[in-house]
C-alpha cells in the first residue's frame, strides 16, 4: 500500500469545541471537509497531505489517515482483520511503532488488551512476511498505529502526528494553570482581531494567549518549532517531502509592522516565565510584557484593537469570594478604558462573570481540560452605542 500517494480517509482529531476554527483552519489550506463534528473533521486526501496539515494546524490534536474499516464483534475478529493488512509496506521490520487506541465493547475492559491484540496481528504479520519483527512501546517517537473500535464497527488507521499538535512546542516552563496551546489558539482565532491592530492580554500568566496572537499575526504555524512527527516513519517517506512543506511555511512568515502586542501581570515570576516561552516561540521581539496589575496596562489608542482576559475561576470558596472583585473591576477596566476595543473573558464561571456587569454581544462555548467554559464577547464602544453606530455608517 503506498499510503503516500494513496487517497483514503482522514480524520483529524482536536480537543471538544475545537472543531469551528480546525474546520477554518483545514478550509483555508485548501482542502473540502467531508464533514464536522464536536471533536474533529473528516476529509480526504494522502499522507503526503497529512504532512502539510501536520506543519500548519494551530488546533488540531492528530492527523489520522484510514487504513480500514470493518465489523468487528470480538477481539480475535480484530487479531483476523488486522493481520490481512500489509503492514510490512508501511513498517520497518526493524523498526519501532506505538499503538494507541479509543474502544467501547463489551469485550474489552481495558484499552490496553485491544492494543495488545493489535501489536499481537502486527508483529506476526511483519515476521511472517519478512522473518523479522519491530519493537514496540508505549512512547510515540516512531510510527503510531490507532485502533478506534466502537460497538460493532471498528477502524485502523495510522497516526502520522504521534505526539499531539495540542500542544506547540515553545513552552518551556508552563507556569501556573496554563492555557492548552491549541485552545489559545482557537479563542483567538474565535475573536473579531484583524491582526493588524493592537492585541493587549492583562493578567497574562505563562505567556500562551499572547505568544499565539503573535504566531498568528506573524503567520507562524507550529510546524517552525517541531521536528520529529510519526510520519516520518512510515515506508515511503522522503525527507524533501517535509522540507519541502517546512521551506512553504518559512517563506509565509510575516513580521508585524508599527505596533507590538502587549501582555501583562502583577507577578514578576509569571512576566519572566512568559519571556522564556515567547524566547523560545521566537516571538518576543513582538510583545511588550508589562509588570504591573491589569488595570494599570498600558492600552493604545489605536482603534479597532482585541484586549483579552483568561482569568482564575475559582476552583475554592475563598477564591471565588476574592475573585468576585477582581471580576468587577476587570468589568470596570473594560468598559473606562478599552473604550473602542473589542473585549474578552475566556472564563469556566458564569456566576463570576456576572459580576464584570457588562452584557456579551457573543458566548462562545469551549471546554477547558474537563471544564465546561465560555469565552465572552464586549463590544466596548468609544462613545455611546448609538453614536459609534453611526459612524460606522458615515465611514461605510
Amino acid at each position: 500500500m503506498q499510503v503516500f500517494t494513496t487517497i483514503s480517509r482522514i480524520i483529524i482529531t482536536c480537543h471538544k469545541w475545537l472543531s469551528p476554527a480546525l474546520q477554518s483552519e483545514v478550509t483555508a489550506l485548501g482542502f473540502q471537509i467531508k464533514r464536522s463534528f464536536q471533536t474533529g473533521v473528516e476529509l480526504e486526501g494522502t499522507v503526503s497531505d497529512c504532512i502539510r496539515l501536520n506543519l500548519n494546524l494551530r488546533c488540531a490534536s492528530q492527523v489520522m489517515y484510514s487504513l480500514k474499516s470493518f465489523n468487528c464483534d470480538h477481539p480475535d475478529a480484530l487479531y483476523q482483520n488486522l493481520v490481512t493488512i500489509p503492514w510490512e509496506k508501511m513498517l520497518t521490520p526493524d523498526g519501532y511503532f506505538t499503538v494507541t487506541s479509543n474502544v467501547f465493547h463489551p469485550t474489552i475492559q481495558t484499552n490496553l488488551f485491544a492494543n495488545l491484540r493489535v501489536k499481537d496481528a502486527i508483529v506476526d504479520r511483519m515476521r511472517n512476511e519478512t522473518g523479522k519483527r519491530p519493537s514496540t512501546g508505549s512512547e510515540p517517537t516512531g510510527a503510531v498505529v490507532y485502533l478506534f473500535w466502537k460497538h460493532d464497527e471498528a477502524e485502523i488507521f495510522l497516526d502520522t502526528s504521534g505526539e499531539t499538535l495540542a500542544k506547540h512546542g515553545y513552552r518551556k516552563l508552563p507556569g501556573k494553570a496554563p492555557m492548552l496551546e491549541a485552545l489559545a489558539a482557537a479563542t483567538i482565532l474565535s475573536t473579531k482581531w484583524n491582526r493588524n491592530s493592537p492585541f493587549i492580554n492583562p493578567m497574562c500568566g505563562s505567556g500562551t494567549l499572547a505568544i499565539e496572537a503573535a504566531l498568528i499575526a506573524t503567520n507562524r504555524v507550529p510546524g517552525l518549532l517541531r521536528t520529529a512527527y510519526a510520519f516520518m516513519h512510515i515506508i515511503g517517506y522522503e525527507v524533501n517531502m517535509y522540507e519541502s512543506e517546512k521551506l512553504k511555511i518559512e517563506e509565509q512568515v510575516k513580521e508585524i509592522q508599527g505596533w507590538k502586542i502587549i501582555a501583562s501581570d502583577r507577578s514578576e515570576q509569571a512576566i519572566g516565565i512568559a519571556k522564556i516561552n515567547a524566547a523560545a516561540a521566537k516571538v518576543d521581539h513582538l510583545i511588550d510584557f508589562e509588570i504591573c496589575d491589569f488595570e494599570k496596562t498600558s492600552i493604545p489608542e489605536a482603534a479597532g484593537g482585541v484586549i483579552m482576559f483568561n482569568p482564575e475561576y475559582g476552583e475554592r470558596l475563598g477564591d471565588e469570594i476574592e475573585l468576585n472583585a477582581t471580576y468587577a473591576r476587570m468589568g470596570d477596566f473594560l468598559k473606562n478604558r478599552c473604550k473602542g476595543y473589542t473585549g474578552y473573558v475566556f472564563t469556566g464561571n458564569l456566576d463570576l462573570a456576572k459580576k464584570i456587569r457588562l452584557k456579551p454581544s457573543r458566548r462562545i462555548e469551549f471546554f477547558n481540560a474537563t471544564i465546561d467554559c465560555r469565552l465572552l464577547e464586549y463590544e466596548l464602544y468609544a462613545g455611546s452605542k448609538r453614536e459609534d453606530l453611526m459612524k460606522k455608517a458615515d465611514i461605510s
